[in-house]
């Protein structure tokens, strides 16, 4: 027994407090200022945030509290350097200053005034006054009698002899260690002897339990008698609570019956109207949903019947607006879930479709009997066609279209020779397989047909090809102007939507009130979009009246449920009307490069054409064809090709260089091969030009004629005359007489040719400048040696060179310088203004003429002044007078003068004759100066006279030389 007064049969309390305190419920949270009184006085109730008095780790790490404080405040405010200590208790604890230094205020805490705590005074003055009230009714806890203590002291002190282990939360006899405490084994034991004290320790132990067991009974019927007033109360407030729950129960069943009746009177029937015509709604949505289903579901098969005509802008617009209605109406149909994915492939079917359609409609366009007819090849399909692709964006159809040209002017070449080798009987195709070997073995004028064949079939090619891209390029335009007044007319929607705004509230307003918008606007004030909806609405004769309870039809569902495509109509310039629909989302950058493309395309066939002819040529002439070509008939094919030239231009507006190219490479061959027959021919005749003067054929007189009157060509062959015309024996031009000789004459026309060659050609025209100039020259140079070298005698072999040769040679080389500044003109007139610089190579060709000339006349004066200086230097002066010297002079003078006469103009002559009598008397002059013959009068002084006077009279009496002024008296020296 003395080990049960060890244990205290009642808990321990943590606080001083006695009393056992009414547990609360966790869950419920009390601010302090707020909970009432109880009864009973309240204990812990265990939550773990009402019992923190520690500022939190988590919550207050940021806010200052004072356990921030870290110095001894007694310590901070005692200051040892005061030397006098003051009695008062504040002084002399903390400081002298203490009571008259102000605090600094703190940072951290806030100035706190009355008027922080007058919403606190708000709340707590009415609790207040309730808690006051609850005083007077619970008896407060001090006034316990101590009676009640004197028990409770006794009732604690009885729980304390029951052992620990039964008070514990834990406690469970299932637990091993629980069991053998309260139960120990050691009293059962059954060893031999021991059975009585067993027996009587367990009996003890019993009696124990029973002991605590009565302690604990008695405390519980203390506790319950202490507090058997609570629980009578509480029980009689439970029947009064009853029988409040019992009228409210008859109460809330009465107005559950009023409610029932008013919401079968005036309830019901409303709610079942809104109910069936919210159902109808319902099932007419179902309704358009499935006709629209229905009419979606019809889809695919229209489509197919709309490819089967080549309508493939209406399916692709039917694809899109289905492709809409799935995304927006449809979305989440479980038998639609594919639908979306087929079209798309239908859609790139259709893709192929087109661009197969366009190459077959290519293929078919180009390849029509070239006939003078370019009429465009299915114009409507054609747009159609292009329209699809744009709408898809296939912006690279028109390489189709350029392949397709190329392989056709293939074929348009190879068709031409194999039609021109069938009409000709000497090409033996079994033989000669090669298209381009017969084509070989064809002359010049059956090539020369084919070839003007080959180019009126280009010519018509290029012209349909025109066509073609004109409409395609048109049908680009009309979108790119339909996106332009697109943007103009959204543009115009802004800046009017202020007004359109306040017009919608208006209709708004009147539609809500019940008024028709017709009664509030007259007809002249209706906005534009409810009067062209009025317009509609009048203008259908068989439609019905929209209302809300009206069925739409599945084209109307599919329509309202688009993305509002519009159309607008356009003509193209063949006539075909387009409609034109808004979802053409292309950009005008991309719609100008396409435009651009195709006229590029258009250039591209120019130069396909010319590429195709360049080849043509180039297999014709691989054998020297064209080289071999006369005069004429390559100016024939120049005509011919530079027609075609201009033609392509002005089809297709811009200059293709590669068959101009190759007709310039062949008038340089054909320059070339021109010239070196030219100037070989005027060599040839060089090398076998005696230089005598030749008759002039009627012909040649003929050409000269034609040149004086400007017309700088060869004339025509006339037809021969019944009487020939007699040679001349001189060429009359522009009045004077000129000696020529016969390679002259042909140098002459060889001019010509070269001349009228550029007028042909004038492409060749710098070329032809560039041979006649080094023709000049040759002939210049060659002469030349001839005449003034003495060339000739080897070359020809004639015995000597005469003066009248040398006479002759002048005459011709003024002739050609004569020519010179007529033919510099006729250049000049047919040369750009930057080649103009060419033309100096005439002044170097003239003024090397004048040079020959000019040595010419020196040769003949060199001829004189020899035979002066040999017959003048064995000169005396002697009887008989004439002398012989001097007869000998006048003699060879009188040849001279017979030489020439006919040969040089008069006024050349005597220029010659002075220049000769200016030699003669200085040779005169040194000669009498040697003989010491001086004009004093004297008889050798007369003799000479007489001799002078002899030559003086011979010269004068030579024809065209009376006039001539011979000044003799220079032949004696002068007196100083």
């Amino acid at each position: 027994m003395a080990s049960s007064h060890s244990s205290s049969p009642v808990p321990q309390s943590n606080s001083s407090d006695a009393f056992f305190k009414k547990e609360m419920d966790a869950t419920k949270c009390f601010r302090p200022v707020q909970s009432l009184p109880d009864v009973c006085p309240k204990e812990p109730t265990g939550d773990p945030n009402n019992l923190r008095d520690s500022p939190s780790l988590v919550v207050d790490q940021h806010r200052w509290t004072i356990y921030h404080s870290k110095v001894n405040l007694p310590a901070a405010l005692n200051d040892p350097r005061l030397a006098k200590r003051e009695s008062d208790f504040f002084t002399k604890t903390w400081g002298v200053d203490f009571v008259d230094t102000e605090v600094t205020p703190s940072f951290y805490l806030p100035q706190i005034t009355k008027e922080h705590f007058a919403l606190y005074q708000q709340e707590i003055t009415p609790r207040e006054k309730v808690h006051e009230r609850c005083k007077n009714v619970c008896t407060p806890k001090d006034t316990f009698d101590r009676a009640l203590l004197h028990t409770h002291d006794k009732s604690r002190t009885d729980l304390e002899q029951v052992p620990k282990i039964f008070m514990k939360p834990d406690f469970a006899l299932e637990d091993s260690l629980t069991f053998n405490a309260v139960l120990p084994w050691s009293h059962f034991s059954t060893a031999g002897g021991k059975g009585n004290r067993d027996a009587a320790s367990s009996k003890l132990l019993q009696e124990k339990l029973s002991h605590y067991l009565d302690i604990v009974e008695v405390n519980i019927a203390h506790q319950i008698s202490l507090r058997s007033e609570a629980f009578f109360h509480a029980m009689t407030s439970q029947h009064e609570l009853q029988d409040y729950l019992r009228k409210t129960s008859q109460a809330v069943k009465l107005l559950r019956e009023k409610i029932s009746k008013i919401d079968k009177v005036m309830c019901e029937g409303s709610l079942r109207v809104l109910r069936l015509s919210l159902t109808r709604n319902n099932c007419i949505k179902a309704y358009n949903k499935l006709k629209l289903m229905a009419t979606v579901h019809q889809t695919q098969p229209t489509v197919q019947l709309l490819l089967s005509t080549s309508e493939f802008v209406g399916a692709l617009d039917l694809i899109a607006t289905t492709q809409e209605v799935l995304q927006q109406e449809l979305q989440g149909i479980h038998s639609f879930r594919h639908l979306g994915s087929q079209l798309c492939e239908l859609e790139k079917l259709i893709d192929k479709m087109m661009i197969a359609e366009f190459s077959t409609y290519a293929r078919n366009d180009l390849n029509r009997p070239l006939e003078d007819d370019c009429q465009i090849l299915e114009e409507e399909r054609l747009v159609s066609l292009v329209f699809g692709l744009l709408k898809q964006r296939k912006l690279n159809f028109y390489e189709i279209y350029g392949d397709e040209m190329i392989i056709t002017a293939k074929n348009i070449i190879k068709q031409c020779v194999v039609n021109t080798v069938s009409q000709i009987e000497e090409i033996d195709t079994e033989v000669v397989v090669k298209l381009a070997d017969q084509m070989r073995m064809m002359n010049f004028p059956q090539w020369f047909d084919l070839l003007k064949n080959i180019f009126s079939k280009f010519t018509i090619f290029l012209k349909r090809i025109k066509a073609t891209l004109n409409t395609i390029r048109s049908v680009v335009f009309l979108v790119l102007d339909k996106n332009q007044k697109t943007r103009d007319l959204e543009d115009t929607l802004q800046k009017n939507s202020a007004k359109d705004s306040a017009v919608d509230t208006e209709v708004a307003y009147l539609t809500h009130e019940g008024m028709f918008i017709s009664d509030a606007f007259g007809e002249g004030d209706l906005p534009p979009v409810a009067a062209d909806t009025t317009s509609q609405r009048n203008t259908s004769p068989n439609s019905e009246p929209c209302s809300s309870d009206s069925v739409s039809e599945p084209e109307c569902t599919t329509d309202s449920s688009s993305s509002k495509e519009q159309t607008s109509s356009s003509v193209t310039p063949g006539g075909v009307e387009m409609m034109v629909s808004d979802d053409m989302k292309l950009t005008d950058l991309e719609l100008v490069r396409l435009a651009n493309n195709i006229q590029e395309l258009l250039y591209n066939a120019s130069d396909i054409c010319h590429d195709r002819s360049v080849k043509f040529l180039m297999a014709r002439a691989k054998d020297g064809f064209l080289e071999k070509l006369n005069s004429n008939e390559f100016v024939t094919l120049s005509r011919l090709m530079e027609g075609f030239i201009l033609d392509t231009e002005q089809i297709c507006g811009r200059k293709s260089m590669s068959l101009r190219g190759a007709l310039q490479s062949q008038a340089n061959r054909f320059v070339n091969r021109f010239h070196e027959e030219r100037k070989t021919k005027l060599s040839l005749l060089l090398d076998n030009e005696r230089w005598k003067q030749a008759e002039v054929p009627a012909e040649f007189q003929d050409l000269v004629d034609s040149v004086s009157d400007g017309r700088i060509s060869l004339p025509e062959k006339k037809p021969a005359a019944t009487e020939e015309r007699k040679p001349t024996e001189f060429l009359i031009v522009e009045g004077q007489k000129y000696a020529t000789v016969g390679t002259v004459l042909l140098l002459i026309r060889i001019i010509l040719e070269y001349c009228q060659c550029v007028d042909n050609i004038p492409s060749i025209t710098t070329d032809m400048l560039t041979r006649l100039s080094d023709l000049l020259k040759y002939f210049n140079s060659r002469s030349c040696q001839l005449v003034l070298g003495a060339g000739a005698l080897q070359v020809v072999g004639l015995k000597t060179i005469t003066t009248k040769n040398l006479a002759l040679s002048s005459r011709c080389l003024q002739l050609i310088v004569h020519y010179i500044p007529i033919i510099r003109a006729h250049f000049e007139a047919r040369l750009q203004p930057k080649q103009f610089s060419m033309l100096r190579h005439f002044d170097h060709i003239t003024k090397d003429y004048h040079d020959h000339i000019a040595e010419i006349s020196a040769k003949l004066v060199a001829i004189m002044d020899s035979l002066f200086d040999k017959l003048l230097s064995k000169y005396e002066v002697k009887a008989p007078v004439p002398s012989a010297c001097f007869r000998n002079i006048c003699k060879q003078m009188a040849k001279m003068h017979e030489a020439i006469y006919d040969l040089l103009p008069e006024e050349q002559t005597q220029m010659l004759f002075l220049r000769i009598n200016a030699s003669y008397k200085l040779h005169l002059k040194r000669q009498l100066a040697h003989l010491n013959v001086v004009n004093d009068g004297g008889p050798l002084n007369g003799l000479v006279t007489s001799d002078v006077a002899f030559y003086t009279g011979n010269l004068q009496a030579l024809k065209g030389l009376n006039n001539l002024d011979l000044n003799m008296a220079e032949i004696w020296e002068q007196k100083r």
